[in-house]
C-alpha cells in the first residue's frame, strides 16, 4: 500500500522537470505567452518556488532553448552509408519533426521572442547551423579547405530550410512530406549551379551522383527538369 508522500526532488532534476514543461508549453504556444504561473502550476510547485531555480522567465526560456537546441542540431546526425539524396531525405524528416512537434516555439526563436537578441540565445542559434554545416560536409566527405563555393551552397541551403519551415508553420499550405523531398531537391539544384562554376565542385558531385538509386530524389530532380525543357 502506497502512502501517497511525493518524493522531493534535487536541485538538477528539478531544474530539468521545469525546462521540460517549458518546452511542453512553449510547443503550444509562443514563449512571450506562457508565464511562469502556468509553468508553475503545471509543474506541481509554487511560483516563489520556479524563481528559487531560474531567476526569471529569460533564464528559464535560454535553458529550455538550450535543449530544444541541442535536440534539433541532433537532427542533422545520420550514418554516412548510402546514397546522398536518401540520407537527406531522412534528415529533413527528423528536422520537421521537430518543426511540427515545437512549431509555436520554433517559430519565436527564429522570427522573436523573449530571449531573442542575447548572446546566449545568438550563440545557440549559431550552434545549430554550425552543427548542421558540418553534418552536411561529412556526409559529403569534405574536410578543409572546404571549397569556397560548396560553403556558400551549404549555408544557403541551411538558411533556406530555416526559412521553409517558417513560412510552413504559417498554414501548413504543402504537404510535408513534399516539402521535404523539395529540399532535399534544392540542396541538388544549388550544389548543380555552383558546380557548373567549379570543375572541383562538379567532381564531387559526379562521384556523389554514382551511388543514387533510380528511384531517389536527385534522380527524380532531373527527370522533372527534363521534362520542363521537352
Amino acid at each position: 500500500m502506497t502512502t501517497g508522500v511525493r518524493r522531493r526532488m534535487g536541485v538538477e532534476e528539478r531544474r530539468q522537470q521545469l525546462i521540460g514543461v517549458a518546452l511542453e508549453l512553449f510547443s503550444r504556444r509562443s514563449p512571450d505567452e506562457v508565464s511562469i504561473d502556468e509553468i508553475a502550476s503545471a509543474a506541481g510547485i509554487s511560483r516563489p518556488l520556479v524563481y528559487h531555480y531560474f531567476p526569471g522567465k529569460l533564464s528559464l526560456y535560454e535553458a529550455a532553448l538550450k535543449r530544444a537546441a541541442e535536440d534539433l542540431a541532433s537532427r542533422f546526425a545520420e550514418p554516412h552509408e548510402g546514397p546522398l539524396g536518401t540520407r537527406l531525405r531522412r534528415v529533413m524528416a527528423r528536422f520537421f519533426d521537430f518543426v511540427d512537434e515545437h512549431g509555436p516555439g520554433f517559430s519565436a526563436l527564429m522570427r522573436g521572442g523573449p530571449a531573442v537578441g542575447s548572446s546566449a540565445t545568438n550563440a545557440l542559434i549559431d550552434s545549430v547551423r554550425q552543427a548542421a554545416y558540418d553534418q552536411m560536409l561529412a556526409h559529403m566527405g569534405v574536410v578543409d579547405p572546404v571549397p569556397a563555393r560548396l560553403e556558400l551552397v551549404v549555408r544557403s541551403w541551411i538558411s533556406l530550410v530555416e526559412s521553409t519551415a517558417l513560412i510552413w508553420l504559417d498554414g501548413r499550405r504543402v504537404p510535408r512530406a513534399e516539402l521535404e523531398t523539395q529540399l532535399v531537391q534544392d540542396f541538388a539544384a544549388l550544389a548543380a549551379v555552383a558546380a557548373a562554376h567549379d570543375e572541383e565542385l562538379a567532381a564531387l558531385l559526379r562521384d556523389l551522383l554514382k551511388s543514387e538509386p533510380g528511384d531517389g530524389p536527385f534522380t527524380d530532380l532531373a527527370a522533372r527538369l527534363i521534362s520542363l525543357a521537352s
